[in-house]
Formats: C-alpha cells, sequence, structure tokens
C-alpha cells in the first residue's frame, strides 16, 4: 500500500509543477497599485516606551513632593506602584541598573545595536539626580521601593564599617563593565538578588540571597542600595553635584537629632567640631599626601587586575571552550561544550584567534577595572581625611536617596503643618 502511494506521488508531481507554471502570478498593467503593507507595534515595544513614560511620571511625582510639597505618603505610593508594575508585573527587567551593561557593550563594540529604549533608561535617572537629586532611588527603583517597604527598624552601622562597604558596589560596576565590554557576561542580572522574587521562581540560591537581603531589609536600611547597588554609585557621584539638595525642613534646623537617627541609609550627618587640636597645615599635609596616593591607587590596582587577565578571560565561552579541548577528556564524558564544537565543524584556528582576541581585550578592560577600583578607594580616602565644621544636621546629596522620612520626624514640619491647619 505505501508503494502505491509513493508511486501515485511520483506520477503527481510533474503535474503540480506544469500547475505552477500554467497559472503564475498575475501582472496587473491596467495602474493597479498593490496596497502598503503596514505591520502593528509589538507589544513587548509599546511596554518598552510605556516603561519610560512611566519612569519620567512617576520620578517627576517624587521631585514634587519633595521640593513642592514635602509628603513622605506620596513616595510612598510611589514605591507601592513601581514594586507591582516595575517588579511583578515586568519582572523586574530591563532595568536602569543592568543598562550599564548595554551601553559599555555599545561603547566597547560598534556592531551592537543597544536599544533605543535600554539608553533611555540609563540616562534618565542620572539627568534627573543632577537637576533633583536622587529621586530615581526614592521610589521608582522597584529593587530600592522594595526593600524600604519591608524597612521596619534601623540599626545603625559605624561610619568606619559603611565606608568600607561603600566600595563594593564600584569594585561590582568594574566587573560588570569588563565582562560586558569584552562580551563574557552581564553579571549584573545574573546575580541580580530580587529578580528570583519578582518572577516567582529561577535560581534558587539566588532567591535565598534575595530573601535573606529583605529580613536584613527590615532592621537595617537598603543594604543592597548602599552596599551592592552599581548603578547607585554612579548616582551617588551625581548627586554630589545635583543643582538642587533634599533638606529636611524650609525652617531653621533646631539641632534635635529625629532626623539623623530616623534616616534609614545614615546620609544625615550630625554637627561636628573638630577638637584634636591639630593644625590647619598639618590637615592640609594629610589632604596633599593623599592626593598623590591616588595616581598611585590608580596605576597600582590597574597593573594588578591586569596580570589576572587571563584567568578573568575563562569567563568567556570561547576561551573557556579552549581549556577543555587542551584538557585531557575521557570520550565517554565529553562536556556539552566540546561536543557542540566537534558538531558545528569550527576549525581550532578559528577558535585560536578567538582567544587570542579575546585575552587581549580582557587585558585591556582589566587594567581599566582594575584603575577604576584604585582611583575610587583613593578618593575615599582623600574624602575621609577632610574635616569640616558643621553647626547644624545636613544632608550628604551623595548618599541620600530622597525616601522622604526625615521629613516626618522633624519637628519643625511637624510645627507648619499645626500653623497650617489652624488657619
Amino acid at each position: 500500500m505505501r508503494r502505491k502511494a509513493v508511486n501515485l506521488l511520483a506520477l503527481l508531481a510533474p503535474v503540480s509543477a506544469s500547475a505552477v507554471a500554467r497559472f503564475p502570478k498575475p501582472d496587473f498593467t491596467s495602474g493597479y497599485e498593490y496596497p502598503e503593507i503596514t505591520h502593528g507595534m509589538p507589544w513587548e515595544t509599546f511596554w518598552s516606551w510605556l516603561d519610560v513614560l512611566l519612569l519620567v511620571a512617576l520620578m517627576g511625582v517624587v521631585a514634587w513632593a519633595i521640593y513642592r510639597k514635602p509628603n513622605r505618603r506620596v513616595i510612598f505610593w510611589v514605591s507601592i506602584f513601581s514594586v507591582l508594575y516595575y517588579g511583578f508585573f515586568r519582572t523586574g527587567c530591563i532595568c536602569s541598573i543592568g543598562s550599564v551593561q548595554n551601553v559599555t557593550l555599545a561603547l566597547a563594540d560598534s556592531s551592537y545595536k543597544m536599544p533605543l529604549v535600554v539608553l533611555f533608561l540609563f540616562l534618565l535617572p542620572l539627568a534627573f539626580t543632577f537637576f533633583f537629586g536622587r529621586v530615581f532611588c526614592a521610589g521608582v527603583c522597584p529593587m530600592g521601593a522594595l526593600q524600604e517597604i519591608v524597612n521596619v527598624r534601623n540599626f545603625r552601622i559605624s561610619r568606619a564599617v559603611s565606608s568600607a562597604l561603600s566600595i563594593i558596589p564600584w569594585i561590582y560596576l568594574s566587573f560588570a563593565i569588563l565582562y560586558a565590554a569584552t562580551r563574557s557576561q552581564f553579571i549584573i542580572c545574573r546575580f541580580d538578588p530580587f529578580i528570583g522574587i519578582f518572577r516567582l521562581g529561577g535560581d534558587v540560591g539566588m532567591i535565598v540571597f534575595g530573601v535573606l537581603l529583605l529580613v536584613l531589609s527590615v532592621f537595617v536600611g537598603r543594604p543592597f542600595c548602599r552596599f551592592l547597588c552599581p548603578y547607585g554609585a554612579l548616582l551617588g557621584v551625581v548627586g554630589k553635584v545635583s543643582l538642587r539638595r533634599v533638606e529636611v525642613t524650609k525652617k531653621t534646623c533646631i539641632n534635635c537629632t529625629l532626623c539623623h537617627n530616623a534616616c534609614p541609609v545614615d546620609a544625615i550627618r550630625a554637627p561636628y567640631t573638630y577638637k584634636g587640636g591639630e593644625k590647619r597645615q598639618t590637615g592640609m599635609r594629610r589632604v596633599l599626601l593623599y592626593l598623590t596616593l591616588v595616581p598611585l591607587l590608580t596605576v597600582g590596582c590597574g597593573l594588578a587586575l591586569s596580570t589576572q587577565s587571563e584567568k578573568l578571560s575563562l569567563a568567556h565561552r570561547d576561551v573557556y571552550l579552549y581549556t577543555l579541548l587542551q584538557a585531557d577528556i575521557d570520550s565517554e564524558q565529553m562536556p556539552d561544550e566540546v561536543e557542540a564544537f566537534h558538531e558545528m565543524g569550527r576549525s581550532m584556528d578559528e577558535l585560536e584567534a578567538s582567544v587570542a582576541s579575546v585575552r587581549d581585550s580582557f587585558y585591556g578592560w582589566s587594567w581599566l577595572a582594575g584603575a577604576l577600583i584604585g582611583f575610587v578607594l583613593g578618593c575615599k580616602l582623600v574624602s575621609l581625611s577632610v574635616k569640616r565644621t558643621r553647626k547644624t544636621y545636613e544632608i550628604e546629596p551623595s548618599a541620600c536617596v530622597a525616601c522622604g522620612k526625615c521629613f516626618d520626624y522633624c519637628p519643625q514640619n511637624i510645627f507648619k503643618k499645626d500653623e497650617q491647619k489652624r488657619v
């Protein structure tokens, strides 16, 4: 029966071929124009641009709540919306924190075409920070908002410990730039502690890490934002030169310490008068000494990390594959990467050329990443050596996340509200 069906198909094949020849596509010569084919905007493109528009709107609302009508409640509801929309509905992707890697890759590799949406997600929070302070961190970032919502108490970390831990985001940022520029990995996305929570599933280890961070956030204000977030490090730099600064109150500070105790990120500096008896010239010499250490640390750390570039390059798939091929592997336990290499028919010469190029790239970018770490270490030493007198409580703009908690604790603001109610 099967042989008869095959013979029947063989007989029909010439007929179908002649049918194609006998009925060609009609040729309209009467002036008829084919209608223009239009394609609707893909839904993902629509949602991505909606993310950008909401980002601008929410940061604008937070800026209004800080400067026009100091109101913590508005910022809190922005945080709720951000966690529900950007976190659980949009599953935390794409985000401004991870966009650092896309921008780095676009600058390092001209063949990479970065979506315009990603560029806006990277630049807009930086622009708003320059004009209004870190309003993105206040409640628009879903990661910061989630930590802020669960925060109940604030056990203060000593200034020495927090200063040391604040170096970690810069180290994280340096390695993120290194691996993104060399097309190895997007480590910010890979090790995102909250993405598993937002997606209600994923890598068990990262979910556990995210849950532990949330538990820590109950007692310590925003541990991820302060001691891990690489994008927060950039926002902190821009915050130092922001045109407008968050103020606890428009009235005169009465040094009651309430705002200082309420700040979850320890961004409010207490009044300070140096009583160590140190002469001004001695302090200036110490600062100049640390300034001379900045270039030495920059070059030294750059050279130190570049010596490890070959080991770091193992994160690239071609280098890792090359090391597997060089190893003596039992054919019965051949890794999937090696098996795929043989099945694809790639030549060893092609792989060796790729590995050489990747290692050269890693050497240069490792030097730059190490130099960035050394430069930050030097600047941190300089900042810690500077002693400045403060007569009242002052907000440090680079550390303030504009959460507005200090507004409700300041008695000057409370008196103002009571006066407005009486009027």
